[in-house]
C-alpha cells in the first residue's frame, strides 16, 4: 500500500508538472512566437527520418506573418470554414462536440469533429496525431489554458501561422506563396475561400496522391464559403 501511495503521488506531481510546463510556455506566447508545433516537428521527422538535424528544414515551409498583415477576407473565411462561433464561445461549442460524439459512437469510431479553432491550435502546438481519450482530455485543457491567458485574436495570429495547408507548408504566409504567389495581405475573396476550404484535408488539396482517404468536396466547400460571405 505504500508503494502504492508513492506511485501515485508521483504520477499525480507529473501530471501536474507537464500542465505547468504547458501553461508557462502558453503565458510566453503573449509575447513571444511558437517556434515550432509538435504537429510540424512530426511531419518533419515523416518527411526526412530521424537522422536529420534538428536545424535541417525537411522541406518544411513557414514564415511568421502579423495579424494586421492578413487578409481580412482569410480570417474571414476561416471562420465561416472551422468555427464561426470563435469570437462568442470560451474555446469550446458543446453542441458540436455532443453532436460529435453521437456520429462517433454510431459509426464505431473514435473523436471526430466538433473542435473549434482553439481545440485545434491546442492539438497542433502539444499533441500527437494519435486519437485516444487520454489526449482528448489534454486537448480540452490545453484549451482552457490558451483561451485564459492569450486574447482571441492572438490565438488566432498563431494558429494562421501555424495550421497546415499542404505538405510541408505551414501558416499563412507560406500558403499564400505555395499557391498563389503573393503576400497574405494580397488575397482576394475567392483565394481566401479557397484557403480556407483546403483545411479539412490541407495534403489531399495540396496533391492527389493524398485524397484516398479524403472525403472533401473542396468546390462545394468554397462555393458554401464564398456565399456565406457574400451575405456579410
Amino acid at each position: 500500500m505504500k508503494y502504492l501511495r508513492y506511485f501515485i503521488s508521483v504520477f499525480l506531481l507529473s501530471i501536474l508538472a507537464l500542465q505547468a510546463f504547458f501553461f508557462l510556455q502558453i503565458l510566453a506566447w503573449r509575447w513571444v512566437n511558437p517556434s515550432i508545433t509538435a504537429f510540424q516537428l512530426a511531419e518533419r521527422h515523416r518527411l526526412c527520418g530521424w537522422s536529420i538535424p534538428y536545424i535541417h528544414s525537411c522541406g518544411i515551409k513557414q514564415e511568421w506573418i502579423e495579424f494586421k498583415k492578413i487578409s481580412p477576407y482569410l480570417k474571414r473565411a476561416i471562420t465561416i470554414s472551422e468555427d464561426s462561433d470563435f469570437y462568442r464561445h470560451a474555446g469550446f461549442e458543446p453542441q458540436a462536440m455532443k453532436d460529435a460524439w453521437d456520429r462517433n459512437q454510431k459509426n464505431s469510431k473514435h473523436l471526430r469533429g466538433g473542435s473549434t479553432i482553439t481545440q485545434q491550435l491546442a492539438k497542433n502546438l502539444f499533441l500527437s496525431g494519435e486519437k485516444n481519450y487520454v489526449r482528448k482530455v489534454q486537448e480540452l485543457a490545453i484549451t482552457a489554458m490558451l483561451e485564459i491567458t492569450l486574447p482571441k485574436n492572438r490565438i488566432f495570429e498563431i494558429y494562421l501561422n501555424s495550421v497546415e495547408w499542404g505538405e510541408g507548408v505551414f501558416g499563412i504566409a507560406a500558403a499564400s506563396q505555395h499557391y498563389f504567389a503573393i503576400k497574405p495581405n494580397q488575397l482576394s475573396m475567392e483565394e481566401a475561400a479557397s484557403l480556407a476550404a483546403a483545411l479539412p484535408a490541407p495534403k489531399c488539396y495540396d496533391k492527389v496522391q493524398y485524397c484516398s482517404k479524403a472525403r472533401v468536396n473542396f468546390p462545394a466547400r468554397i462555393d458554401f464559403i464564398l456565399e456565406r460571405m457574400n451575405k456579410l
